[in-house]
């Protein structure tokens, strides 16, 4: 990120303030108990960096923050969130990830470099790619469709958390029908995967579009059970009456 503009030295020094303060407090809410309790919730190969500061207290934190920078320009926000991100604490990259999803309104087509740098860099574990997926990168896709076919690339990256949110992010754009054809498309091509991180998150786009278009659904499911991961399935149709559940688990 290019991180010069006018008055950047008054900028981060301001920034180092806040930074700070937030490290502090966020260190005076951890929790031993939770952070040894959360950590069962995570089985990447990467083992997450956890404070182990409560959810809840994260978001009202952030949120607490937020407020002594709303009125900066979309740029000096973005830098102060990749700085938390830097930062490695996955309570500090949530609080950037919450602070980015606020700005979604300002966002332009140029920042799909910028959150896909991102998402190559700190995604790191579930949470954080689902929260990113749901705040930013869905809502910047919606805005900028153009942008599908790239997110559709992402199904054959090397890294699961690019593969995961490719149908992730589609969870947003489930509420339009005419991105019915694109979820499905997605959905086929990580229909094989065998990351069951990746299969939960296309199992869970289509559980999200079951709702508003349960027939289509169904119908995909059907078509596809043979081949289909039972744990992609299972999520897939978790939302959908018990007889249809019961089809679709059939042998």
């Amino acid at each position: 990120m290019v991180t010069f503009f006018p008055g950047i030295r008054e900028y981060f020094e301001e920034a180092f303030i806040i930074l700070n303060e937030i490290c502090s407090e966020l260190k005076k809410n951890v929790d031993p108990v939770y952070k040894e309790t959360i950590k069962r919730f995570f089985k990447e190969d990467q083992e997450i960096n956890l404070l182990g500061v409560r959810t809840p207290v994260v978001h009202a934190i952030g949120k607490k923050y937020y407020q002594t920078i709303k009125n900066k320009s979309k740029h000096e926000i973005l830098v102060l969130c990749e700085e938390l991100l830097e930062k490695g604490y996955s309570e500090e990259q949530g609080i950037a990830i919450g602070w980015a999803s606020r700005i979604k309104s300002k966002y332009e087509s140029g920042d799909f470099k910028l959150f896909t740098e991102w998402l190559d860099k700190y995604i790191k574990n579930w949470g954080h790619c689902d929260g990113y997926c749901g705040g930013v990168l869905g809502p910047f896709v919606y805005k900028y469709p153009e942008f599908l076919p790239k997110v559709k690339g992402w199904t054959k990256s090397e890294n699961r958390w690019f593969r995961r949110a490719s149908a992730v992010l589609m969870i947003t754009l489930a509420k339009d029908e005419k991105y019915l054809a694109d979820i499905f498309e997605i959905a086929e091509r990580l229909l094989m995967d065998e990351d069951d991180m990746v299969q939960k998150g296309y199992g869970w786009l289509l559980k999200e579009a079951s709702k508003k278009y349960q027939s289509a659904v169904f119908s995909y499911v059907m078509q596809n059970k043979d081949r289909m991961p039972r744990t992609a399935l299972r999520y897939a149709i978790e939302k959908m009456p018990p007889d249809l559940k019961k089809k679709g688990m059939e042998r």
